[in-house]
């Protein structure tokens, strides 16, 4: 008899932040690429972070940390190693042939990750061009079988050989793809012009923020929805009605940290969708401890894919995970004390709202799509704001519908 259960892997996670980022960042980094490693299907068990001035050349962690990692996963017989950073091909190598085991970094992570989500034509082809153009410059790691090849006269081996080869025909493959999506947006382009006349909303939010269950909830939709990252990377579009209003609701793909480029620049015909939209809907977890950072990612990308100049309404979700720090009053408490509740409390949710309306001079909704509290006011604004669009861009029809009334 012989067990035919796929063993899970294991991965160790490898961070080496730089001097500003302080540890509690560090902590909320590292549970998030442990979340990754969930999400692609493994299983975290061992942390290590070195502060260096910067990642070493080489082999990105120095040599005792180095030395610390392998011991641990030969004792411990893991599977692979996770870096919260990109690895150059050569640091690639140099761990590759120090631990021995399957070295991932934080954009291959990501690629694999939208990999197993992608189900459309297009979001297929979109992962498939970012991973070849990842590999590309990766592809003599491939060959260390043949090492002790060297270039120069009457050396040119077979090993070279393969490696052009394989760099020729991953390049032919980049450019098929290329074709291939040119094609796959032109047909998206021209459905989203026959959308013509209608007000289009766009979704847009950190990762796992809620906007494929408030798409569900909003749009009577029926999009895959998980409490893990990235599960939506297919661009869903939906027919939704408000204050007598239609307008086009599209869920998009989930922003997150350090994004691979390749992968924003593969995108493109998904995020063609939040770069024409007439108001975008910008989801944001309430109950993550770093909201206020994710915000920002957000709002970086947004600038990154020239679409920060959009009319946008913030919506926080997920109130009803929300929870406040319960903070003493000590007005005997050192100085240093008092500084570190001020930077690391949670207020009342009341107190955040009035915060966020006196900060952005714009309604604010506070809401949780899972239970559905404060659906209603979303539903009320969201009309407003879609009917205020359609009559600055459509006044024409206003005025037909106004004479007939």
């Amino acid at each position: 008899m012989h067990a035919t259960a796929v063993e899970q892997e294991t991965a160790v996670l490898i961070s080496v932040p730089p001097r500003r980022q302080n540890d509690h960042q560090t902590t909320e980094y590292l549970d998030e690429l442990a979340f990754l490693v969930e999400t692609a299907g493994a299983t975290a068990t061992q942390r290590f972070v070195q502060r260096l001035e910067k990642p070493d050349i080489r082999t990105y962690v120095g040599e005792g940390k180095l030395a610390e990692i392998k011991a641990y996963v030969n004792h411990n017989n893991t599977s692979m190693a996770v870096f919260d950073d990109d690895l150059s091909p050569s640091q690639l190598r140099n761990l590759e042939a120090e631990l021995k085991v399957k070295i991932v970094d934080r954009s291959l992570l990501i690629l694999d990750i939208f990999a197993l989500r992608a189900k459309s034509a297009t979001a297929r082809t979109q992962v498939e061009l970012a991973q070849y153009q990842y590999l590309l410059p990766r592809l003599t790691g491939l060959w260390t079988h043949l090492d002790k090849q060297r270039g120069g006269v009457g050396m040119k081996g077979p090993g070279e050989t393969e490696i052009e080869t394989d760099r020729r025909i991953v390049r032919d493959r980049i450019a098929f793809l290329k074709e291939k999506l040119e094609t796959l947006d032109k047909q998206a382009h021209t459905q989203r012009k026959a959308r013509g006349g209608l007000i289009r909303v766009a979704l847009v939010g950190y990762t796992n923020v809620g906007k494929s269950t408030l798409m569900n909830t909003l749009g009577k939709a029926e999009v895959f929805a998980e409490n893990k990252l990235f599960a939506t990377v297919d661009a869903t579009t939906r027919k939704v009605v408000l204050e007598s209003t239609p307008f086009l609701l599209s869920d998009t793909v989930g922003f997150i940290r350090k994004l691979p480029t390749k992968l924003i620049e593969s995108f493109k015909s998904t995020l063609d969708e939040i770069r024409e939209a007439d108001l975008l809907l910008h989801v944001v977890d309430i109950s993550h401890p770093g909201f206020e950072e994710q915000i920002q990612v957000v709002n970086d990308t947004l600038l990154e894919i020239g679409a920060a100049e959009k009319p946008l309404l913030l919506v926080f979700n997920k109130i009803d995970q929300y929870r406040p720090d319960e903070i003493p009053a000590d007005h005997f408490a050192a100085e240093a004390a008092e500084e570190e509740r001020e930077t690391n409390a949670r207020p009342p949710l009341a107190q955040l709202q009035a915060t966020y309306m006196a900060k952005l001079h714009d309604p604010v909704v506070f809401i949780s799509a899972q239970t559905r509290e404060n659906l209603d006011e979303l539903r009320q604004l969201l009309g407003q704001r879609v009917l205020a669009l359609h009559q600055q861009r459509y006044p024409y029809e206003t005025a037909a519908a106004d004479e007939a009334e």
